[in-house]
């Protein structure tokens, strides 16, 4: 495990009231289909790309108060939220893409990319193929830097994931349910730590082709055996960009170990632990959350990405580390290597 420098705490700021027109959806269609999001403020660009399930309404507390210094996007990644969820390609390649489409058709060459979860896949999916359209990267709690995962991500990815999920809009169920996870909170699990996230995300899949979009979600990033998709064997690129993991020591969807392996991973990068945090560190402090961009984001200059020292970068490969022989070791016994 990674010693990390222990920082003086970043002082909380008082979030202001959230106005209806700095929250409301916005829509554009791109190849074909509507894609919402939220969009406020003036200054550097922040785009906040949510999880798996979830939708840019995760951000609403906070866009408020990062929307007085930067211009801020929060879009519902296809097949989420109020976007258009059809039968097509959910893979983390294909909604960095989205992104990029979103971006170039608001006029916005490059931004600040918070990602959360399956969006902090994106996020540095995004950063590996459009470098010099990432100026920097916020990984909150972000997927695709091991294999470990929570086991009941691992069980929806399964066949059959479509029945159980639909047998949680079955009259009652969806109080059961809420009485489970306020007992795993009672006991103060790692899991009920981020109980009324869960519930959310429970609501957000009210019929069949919400559930069908999950499941395409889920399966492009999750098989039985765990995440299958890092970005492990490239976070060596990321150096010279300036990058922060922020992540919740009680996380029981992603370890907090893999924060530690990141921040390893990846050259200069800065590591900001929540104590008593779960999934959704954002949520658990939203105060010190909007301090830390802010700080970041103005003590940071954008990435100077050229064409020349990427080549070098990728010339060069890895750094010969001893995570990054463990890690490579991993990846070959899973035969498990992004492609993309």
């Amino acid at each position: 495990m990674v010693d990390v420098p222990r920082r003086r705490p970043v002082r909380a700021v008082r979030l202001r009231s959230v106005g209806d027109d700095e929250l409301e959806l916005r829509y554009r269609v791109v190849h074909g289909y509507r894609r919402a999001f939220r969009m406020a403020g003036e200054g550097p660009v922040l785009v906040l790309i949510h999880g798996i399930g979830d939708s840019s309404a995760t951000w609403t507390e906070l866009i408020p108060d990062l929307a007085r210094t930067h211009t801020v996007i929060a879009p519902d990644l296809l097949g989420h939220g109020a976007s258009d969820k059809p039968r097509a390609d959910y893979s983390v390649a294909a909604y960095a893409n989205g992104v990029r489409d979103l971006l170039t058709a608001l006029g916005i060459e490059s931004a600040t990319l918070v990602g959360h979860s399956l969006g902090g896949g994106v996020a540095m999916q995004f950063a590996y193929q459009f470098p010099e359209r990432t100026e920097r990267l916020i990984l909150v709690s972000a997927g695709g830097v091991g294999r470990e995962v929570n086991p009941l991500l691992r069980l929806v990815s399964l066949p059959g994931a479509h029945l159980m999920l639909s047998s949680l809009r079955l009259p009652g169920m969806r109080l059961q349910v809420g009485l489970t996870i306020r007992l795993m909170k009672l006991l103060n699990t790692d899991l009920g730590q981020d109980a009324g996230e869960w519930l959310t995300l429970v609501d957000a899949l009210p019929d069949e082709t919400a559930r069908n979009a999950f499941v395409r979600t889920l399966r492009a990033v999750v098989d039985w055996r765990g995440q299958v998709v890092t970005m492990l064997d490239r976070c060596y690129l990321t150096e010279g960009m300036p990058t922060m993991l922020l992540w919740g020591d009680r996380d029981s969807v992603v370890p907090v170990r893999h924060a530690y392996g990141a921040h390893e991973a990846m050259p200069g990068s800065r590591l900001e632990i929540f104590e008593g945090a779960g999934h959704f560190p954002f949520h658990s402090d939203p105060g010190r959350f909007v301090s830390l961009v802010e700080e970041f984001t103005r003590a940071t200059a954008p990435a100077d990405w050229s064409r020349e020292h990427w080549r070098e970068l990728l010339c060069d490969g890895q750094p010969d580390t001893a995570y990054g022989r463990a890690a490579e070791a991993e990846l070959r016994e899973a035969s498990e290597r992004s492609a993309t």
